[in-house]
């Protein structure tokens, strides 16, 4: 090994153990089956150890077309949910040498410009939100092996799609809630354009029509603590029968309804219940403590990554959505007496 080198070769590899780089290359790359013995092998092994030789990942990589490197594109980061997610999918990469680059889209949801200049020659693939599929188009990450995640999978872009089971979480909200006899409901709805959001207004109104005498209002706001006080404030406000049950499609969402019962005099859960959707660290910060469903947003992203490596091998990816829970906690009860 010459002395002024800061890092050995393979040359210097191959200097060591008396055999030639194409030999190194085979060994170290785990092909030399059959072409070099098994001693040469070992004597090779040996002699990467003893000079601490590690191959040159990006140059491999490079004459291989791939770089080992997904994106993954989600909403702009203003909840701790898609940091979870992107824990997940990270975790999994780094376990087949992979790694995650994450892109938020700018502002939250709409159009992005391409971070890469050609994506398509940067990345080996794409896991997207729906709720950034616009950001996925302005990178072009649609033409790339893709795995959607909360997406319609009769027409998703992706070569698969990863769901959490968010329409059992929200029956398990609305029989809860029926179950302590709440019939007047508010639905504090996000207003975003997506799959996830859809399934969640289906699926409410589907479970509260099955029980007589329910009534189902709607309002939507942007997913923030303080359009969500501004909406349920004028919707808790308006004239007529007050809903006794309000159910919000996010915690954040739920947290801005939490202040607008309480400028109105409303108490939590006496006189109103409210749920929310994701359980946050927030949920339990708020008094009472806020009843939602809990997703697993670590294991979504794993499911992911597993999804992805599963279409980049040439495999069928694993299916199934996640399951989620309902988490009670002080903000539901009984409705009371009028």
């Amino acid at each position: 090994m010459a002395r002024g080198s800061t890092r050995p070769t393979s040359r210097d590899v191959a200097q060591v153990a008396g055999v030639s780089q194409a030999a190194v290359s085979l060994v170290l790359g785990d092909k030399w089956r059959g072409r070099v013995s098994e001693t040469t092998a070992e004597r090779v092994r040996e002699a990467a150890q003893e000079l601490g030789y590690r191959p040159n990942l990006a140059a491999r990589n490079l004459r291989l077309g791939h770089t080992r490197t997904v994106l993954l594109v989600v909403p702009a980061l203003t909840t701790e949910f898609f940091a979870g997610v992107y824990t997940g999918a990270a975790r999994v990469a780094a376990e087949h040498g992979f790694g995650v680059v994450l892109y938020p889209s700018p502002e939250g949801i709409g159009p992005a410009r391409d971070p890469f200049g050609s994506a398509a020659a940067a990345l080996d693939g794409v896991i997207a939100s729906s709720m950034a599929a616009d950001a996925l188009t302005a990178i072009r990450g649609d033409q790339l092996p893709l795995v959607m995640l909360d997406s319609d999978p009769e027409g998703s872009l992706g070569a698969a799609t990863v769901n959490l089971d968010i329409r059992d979480g929200v029956r398990q909200v609305a029989e809860h809630l029926l179950s302590l006899g709440h019939r007047h409901f508010l639905h504090l709805a996000a207003d975003i354009p997506s799959w996830t959001f859809e399934v969640r207004a289906h699926e409410l109104t589907a479970q509260l029509t099955k029980v007589a005498g329910t009534r189902l209002d709607t309002v939507r706001a942007p997913i923030s603590f303080e359009d969500a006080l501004s909406v349920a404030e004028t919707a808790l406000a308006a004239p007529g029968p007050r809903p006794t049950a309000l159910v919000c499609d996010d915690d954040k969402l739920a947290a801005g309804a939490y202040k607008a019962a309480r400028r109105l005099g409303l108490r939590i859960p006496e006189d109103l219940s409210i749920t929310g959707l994701d359980d946050l660290a927030l949920a339990q910060a708020i008094d009472p403590e806020l009843t939602t469903v809990r997703l697993d947003a670590e294991r979504f992203g794993e499911r992911g990554m597993e999804a992805l490596l599963a279409v980049l091998d040439g495999r069928t990816p694993p299916v199934g959505d996640i399951p989620v829970h309902l988490v009670v906690r002080g903000s539901t009860a009984p409705p009371s007496s009028p």
